[in-house]
């Protein structure tokens, strides 16, 4: 629909239509300087190298202000891969250990002349907070994309290596201006084909775009490649036969890769064969890929989501597999950890890993991409889930051992330190399917840059950067993105509530879960175990003891329903439907204004955005609009579906200042949404 709009707008109005914004540029929305301006300043680079000289055109381009001199000084290894800036109104000094360090220094300094930060007097020292910043994409060689709501994958394998896209520079150049120095570029379900030698040959044109922005590729592997690509009689990771296979793949790519960063592994997880497949475990596994790809200094990233067919909770697998190998692994694998125990829900607790591993590498995995979140349909602001998550106080080392010190060597020192995110990046014209997923990208990759920044910040950054400068205008759209991920919690799984999506596509509520043949930890009844006594999952001492797996002082807190915060509630209790919440209200009241409140913050996302015609672009105005009334739309559909649902067993009426519902509960169950093309 909207693209026959434009088609006819080009005749009544086309101007407005050829100008329109379209969401390609990005945050990267820089002009470039008059020849006056260029030719008033000067800016040198003490340097040869290639990404040292990308970063000297960057600001040759772009830099409105003073004289600029970039150097590399070895001397300075503590900076990493950061940097330095000093200056005053008539020239600024910029000092790097890596070339990279000038290259992010320059988007640093452009960022701070696109937000309109004073820049006549810096002095600013920037060391990133992780060493190995990595975006995971779950492309397929198909050019599908699982979790994928943005079009197909960016990588147009067909056409690779003799055809260059100019969208792998134009994604390269996005994640060097958040500081992204890492990219796993297929999906953890992944095809054994990824390691043909005819794949490796298009890997080779990636990586040389990529290389320009100090970004290094990595691969998921599947376990299974000796046999299925080598012929060999199995894939044991103790068969010679299997080491020796792999040791040749590994050299061949490097051959061709020489900074290859490494190997990401889901193993022995949803059907995805692993070293248990011949009884050895996660540790044999992973430390056979680390010893080969040690001597080049390569990592593998190995994967703790790991769940099986068994009658334990899910939420306690992960730990119960890694926690008896901690140790056992190699100083270059890290147990790459989901944020929190299930899987990637719109709220969930830090996952018990975090703390427990003592000995063992560990790197948090977030998911930008919207899966349990709406898809591109839903605007949800991530940066306060991320934050939430890193900020969250496991208490292994004592109070203040949070997961964010826990992983970025603070309180463990490690080899290398990392982050990742599941990416959500496709060949869509704005990128991300929705324009404000793109602040999402934006958002986790300045976090794994600086942690310590709040989302409050990142926001007006982003917005300053994408939209206007105008203050008005930022603290509007502050307000929806801020106001965003409660909504989105409120109106979907409030109070701990998790996993109450429909089966298999995860987009809008099934709380009745009704498929036929599916594993019960698959199913939202597992979860919610809802009864006419109450609702919720026990994982008390006296359920499941999840809350076992996390230290004394966060076990004591989740374990009292008295002291259990009430949006971990119903993850670890079993409430009935009359108890008494901290508001004064019953557990059922409390869950149907949470239902309610959530529908009415997307209600007020609307008009603070209706309020804005005419000051943003009205491409964009209109595209955003028309996502918040699907929004609107689904907010209701979940409210009702699980007020309507629940009810069948709390019995209990919906209060009578709530909004009715406009749904009838037999109607909804009735809805099955067509998701094959969806990809």
């Amino acid at each position: 629909m909207m693209k026959i709009s434009c088609f006819l707008l080009l005749f009544i109005f086309p101007f407005s239509c050829i100008q329109a914004e379209d969401g390609s540029k990005l945050w990267l929305r820089y002009v470039p300087v008059s020849k006056e301006i260029a030719q008033s300043r000067s800016i040198t680079v003490a340097a040869e190298n290639p990404i040292a000289v990308r970063a000297q055109q960057e600001l040759i381009t772009f830099w409105r202000g003073q004289s600029i001199d970039l150097k590399l000084d070895k001397k300075l290894p503590y900076l990493k891969d950061g940097f330095k800036i000093t200056g005053h109104s008539e020239r600024i000094k910029v000092v790097a250990n890596e070339p990279v360090g000038l290259l992010y220094a320059a988007y640093h300094l452009l960022k701070l002349q696109e937000t309109d930060q004073q820049v006549s007097s810096l002095k600013v020292e920037e060391i990133p907070s992780f060493d190995i910043r990595m975006l995971n994409h779950w492309d397929n060689l198909d050019r599908t994309v699982e979790r994928g709501y943005a079009g197909y994958s960016l990588w147009k394998w067909d056409e690779l290596p003799g055809v260059i896209s100019p969208r792998y520079e134009e994604y390269a150049r996005a994640n060097a201006s958040i500081g992204i120095n890492a990219t796993v570029i297929n999906n953890v379900n992944a095809s054994p084909q990824i390691l043909n030698t005819a794949y490796l040959a298009k890997l080779q044109g990636l990586a040389t775009v990529f290389r320009r922005y100090g970004i290094k590729i990595y691969l998921s592997v599947n376990f299974s490649s000796p046999k299925i690509l080598g012929g060999t009689s199995d894939s044991d990771p103790l068969n010679p036969e299997v080491i020796l296979w792999w040791k040749n793949k590994v050299k061949e790519i490097y051959q061709v890769i020489p900074d290859f960063g490494g190997f990401l592994v889901k193993a022995n997880s949803e059907g995805q064969p692993g070293p248990q497949d011949y009884g050895r475990t996660h540790a044999e596994g992973a430390n056979m890929l680390a010893a080969i790809l040690k001597p080049y200094q390569g990592f593998v990233m190995w994967r703790a989501f790991v769940y099986n067919p068994t009658t334990e909770d899910r939420a306690k697998q992960a730990y119960q597999e890694f926690v008896p190998l901690d140790g056992a692994f190699s100083d270059n694998v890290i147990i790459q950890i989901k944020n929190g125990p299930i899987d990637f829900q719109p709220r969930e607790p830090f996952n018990p890993l975090f703390g427990a591993l003592r000995k063992s590498n560990e790197m948090v995995e977030f998911q930008i991409t919207q899966e349990y979140l709406g898809f591109s349909n839903h605007l949800v602001y991530l940066a306060p889930l991320f934050k939430e998550t890193l900020a969250s106080d496991t208490y292994a080392d004592g109070a203040g051992s949070t997961v964010a010190r826990l992983t970025d060597g603070t309180l463990r020192p490690a080899r290398k330190t990392a982050i990742a995110a599941v990416a959500n990046i496709g060949d869509n014209i704005n990128w991300t399917g929705h324009h404000f997923a793109q602040a999402n990208w934006y958002a986790y990759g300045r976090l794994a840059w600086n942690h310590q920044l709040s989302s409050e910040q990142i926001a007006e950054e982003w917005i300053a950067m994408t939209f206007s400068k105008d203050k008005s205008i930022i603290d509007a759209v502050k307000e929806i993105m801020m106001t965003s991920r409660e909504a989105a919690v409120n109106y979907m799984m409030p109070l701990g509530l998790h996993h109450i999506f429909a089966f298999d596509h995860h987009y809008g509520p099934e709380p009745w879960g009704d498929q036929k043949g599916g594993r019960p930890d698959w199913m939202p009844l597992y979860y919610h175990q809802a009864d006419t006594i109450g609702v919720g999952f026990d994982r008390t001492a006296s359920g499941s003891n999840a809350i076992s797996q996390y230290s004394p002082e966060v076990a004591n807190i989740y374990g009292d329903i008295k002291l259990c915060h009430d949006q971990f509630l119903l993850w670890f209790h079993h409430v009935p439907w009359t108890y008494t919440m901290k508001s004064g209200r019953s557990l059922w009241d409390e869950l149907c204004y949470k239902y309610d409140h959530g529908v009415m913050q997307v209600r007020d996302m609307q008009k603070t955005w209706d309020r804005l015609e005419g000051q943003v672009d009205q491409q964009r105005f209109v595209e955003v609009q028309s996502k918040l009334k699907i929004q609107a739309k689904d907010a209701v559909w979940w409210k009702d579906a699980c007020l309507l649902y629940f009810q069948t067993f709390s019995r209990r009426p919906i209060p009578y200042d709530i909004e009715r519902p406009v749904h009838e509960l037999e109607d909804l169950k009735r809805i099955k949404l067509d998701m094959k093309h969806h990809n």
